[in-house]
């Protein structure tokens, strides 16, 4: 079906412009897009006729004759949301502007202008033109079927690039799309995108910029590396081979002397299936932001299209080993028999060969105590060395810890926050530690214990670091940023996702006692919700579904549960919304809710979130009472999916069957 796709249109929601009055004084505006069966959803505006929403929604484009119809609301808690207006605007110009090559064409230049006129919606001309080497729609919409109101919009063509490296076996086959012309085309429009960001520094820019690449040991990574130092070339770009490395490496490469290079790459795909692939990019200020990454990816799509188409511790306790796995990290031989030797550590056990055909770990759908395991073969053959702490790990992810390896009790998600949080609390007393919106409230009440403050924010690594640094440039100290998965950063580190670094400070702390007071959740639960729809549909669907969670709480129909919020900063609605002057980029719906009764009082939550690399939903559900997950279960079945009709576009098979015998 994704044949059929010819990309992505991101429509820019910027504002509304004297729009007609619903409530005493105002109104509660929002705007629902559709485009064939897809629709989505902004954000309301509360006691706004001139609202600015400075919003993305993203479509997905089959047919190009199909229109974009547009539709303002008015936001009402106790009764139906009021219509304040209509349009709808066509996208075929813009399509056929999309594929002309607009490389080299200078800025503001106008390619078509479209007048207003009876057949369509137009308030005023509304040009085409090239921005920033993107072809850029302008529209002003005037609404109809209402008194007044405009709505001003920005069409952009978006693409994203998938991951598949290789062929794989079973499940993990899927058509190999991260090929080397596509990783050449990316790689190409980093080294271009890095020169003009080195020039808006310094308008002369340097004499030659200088890129740096590392890989994991992924089978598919020599091949790919000749494609990336290809790309790197044609952009003018020196090219530099770190061979095996690690994604700290990589970054630091980009801020230590010698080296200091202008950007550095690093190819690897985590914890994802030896089949996929990928790159990470890096200069001196850290990781590329999504809206950055979301322009390279757009200037490597027209690049590739018109390849492809023709258009365009103190020491006093005995020391025992320290066991660390590999998986397919190539770092750990380079970590445990370098810097453990340098230690004086015995790493005897150890497995640090790369093993190039599986990920990391093992992860367990669900369980009550942890989301991750070690390979169990692996951990019984470690535990006959009789280890006070073993690691798996990949450095670019936080290192998945156990203490007291003799029993194999795992140290990770809210128990791996928590000790760093504790050694971070220590140093930075009073610190702020800012986690995803997954962790449970003996987290919070630990941190808060220890004189810090729990900052919940939305799922994604990324988004949870990049909360951490806008926090520190407002004035807020926050030297810890974590999430469930493991992925994790410290202020000390130039917020660098580092594992090796972390790992160094939990083996220097040992564990000892510092998380003995952290209470664990009862029951802790993950569910998954695959989206039945065709594949280019699925992230408004998923958006849709979150969407609707959040529309039953706000309109009372799930008795007892309510949006979370800690009240910390500008974070609301579930902790999830940001209404800062300038908030990030939403790169997946989600939210988080509290859940209480008459009698129980509050005893957990439920986090839907939508799966940000695959057509799913995910729920994680925690509870203080045995049975309170499977009750959130039910409620979540009985009063949400089946009365909405959500079941009909969600398989719900997990969710009936958790919350029919408790278990999966």
């Amino acid at each position: 079906m994704m044949d059929r796709l010819l990309g992505l249109l991101r429509v820019r929601l910027l504002r509304g412009v004297n729009l007609a009055v619903r409530d005493v004084r105002s109104s509660d505006p929002y705007v629902i897009l559709r485009m064939g069966k897809q629709k989505l959803k902004s954000r309301v505006i509360k006691r706004n006729v001139n609202p600015e929403w400075n919003e993305d929604l993203t479509l997905s484009v089959e047919d190009p004759f199909i229109p974009v119809k547009l539709e303002v609301y008015d936001k009402d808690r106790f009764s139906a949301d009021d219509p304040m207006g209509n349009a709808e605007f066509d996208i075929q110009p813009f399509v056929e502007a999309v594929k002309m090559n607009v490389e080299g064409v200078p800025n503001g230049t106008i390619i078509k202008k479209l007048m207003p006129n009876r057949t369509n919606c137009l308030a005023e001309e509304s040009p085409i033109y090239v921005s920033d080497g993107k072809v850029v729609q302008d529209i002003v919409l005037r609404l109809r079927q209402v008194e007044s109101g405009e709505v001003e919009l920005r069409l952009e063509w978006a693409s994203k690039w998938a991951g598949c490296a290789r062929s794989g076996i079973g499940r993990r086959n899927g058509p190999v799309d991260f090929t080397p012309g596509a990783v050449e085309a990316i790689a190409e429009s980093f080294g271009e995108w890095l020169i003009e960001e080195l020039r808006r520094e310094d308008e002369s820019g340097p004499a030659e910029v200088r890129v740096s690449m590392g890989r994991d040991p992924r089978i598919s990574g020599p091949r790919l590396s000749t494609a990336v130092f290809s790309g790197l070339t044609r952009a003018r770009c020196k090219a530099f081979d770190m061979g095996l490395a690690t994604t700290p490496a990589c970054f630091m490469s980009t801020v230590l002397a010698p080296f200091q290079y202008d950007g550095s790459i690093m190819m690897t795909a985590s914890h994802l299936p030896y089949t996929r692939n990928g790159l990470k990019f890096f200069t001196r200020r850290g990781g590329l932001r999504s809206s950055e990454m979301e322009e390279i990816c757009d200037r490597a799509a027209r690049k590739y299209a018109t390849k492809k188409m023709g258009f365009g511790g103190n020491g006093s306790a005995p020391v025992r080993p320290i066991i660390v796995n590999a998986g397919n990290g190539s770092p750990a031989a380079f970590f445990s028999l370098g810097r453990l030797r340098q230690s004086a550590r015995d790493t005897g056990g150890s497995s640090p060969e790369p093993d190039v055909h599986v990920p990391q770990t093992t992860s367990a759908r669900t369980t009550r105590r942890t989301r991750h395991r070690p390979c169990p073969s692996r951990v019984r053959r470690h535990l006959r060395c009789r280890p006070h702490l073993g690691v798996v790990f990949d450095t670019r992810r936080r290192p998945q810890s156990e203490s007291s390896m003799a029993e194999g009790n795992p140290i990770n998600g809210d128990r791996l926050i928590a000790l760093m949080s504790a050694i971070v609390l220590r140093e930075e007393p009073g610190s702020t530690v800012v986690t995803d919106a997954r962790t449970s409230a003996a987290l919070t009440e630990f941190i808060v214990g220890r004189g810090g403050r729990h900052c919940l924010y939305r799922v994604g690594y990324r988004n949870v670091i990049d909360k951490g640094i806008r926090l520190n440039e407002d004035g807020i100290e926050t030297g810890l940023m974590m999430e469930t998965s493991g992925h994790g950063a410290l202020k000390e580190n130039y917020f660098l996702d580092d594992g090796a670094y972390m790992v160094v400070k939990i083996i220097i702390e040992m564990v000892g006692s510092l998380i003995k007071e952290l209470k664990d959740p009862v029951e802790s639960v993950e569910l998954r919700m695959n989206i039945l729809t065709q594949p280019e549909e699925a992230k408004a669907k998923g958006a849709e579904t979150v969407e609707t969670l959040r529309k039953y709480i706000e309109d009372g129909k799930l008795q007892g549960w309510a949006l979370d919020t800690c009240g910390d900063c500008w974070v609301s609605e579930g902790c999830l919304v940001d209404s800062n002057d300038s908030p990030f980029a939403v790169d997946a719906h989600m939210y988080r809710a509290k859940v209480s009764d008459e009698v129980k009082g509050e005893y957990g939550w439920i986090h839907i979130r939508q799966s940000v690399h695959n057509p799913n939903i995910a729920l994680n559900m925690q509870s203080s009472l045995s049975g309170g997950c499977q009750t959130i279960a039910r409620i979540l079945h009985e009063k949400l999916l089946l009365p909405s009709g959500l079941h009909q576009i969600l398989d719900i098979s997990q969710i009936e069957k958790y919350a029919r015998s408790g278990r999966l």
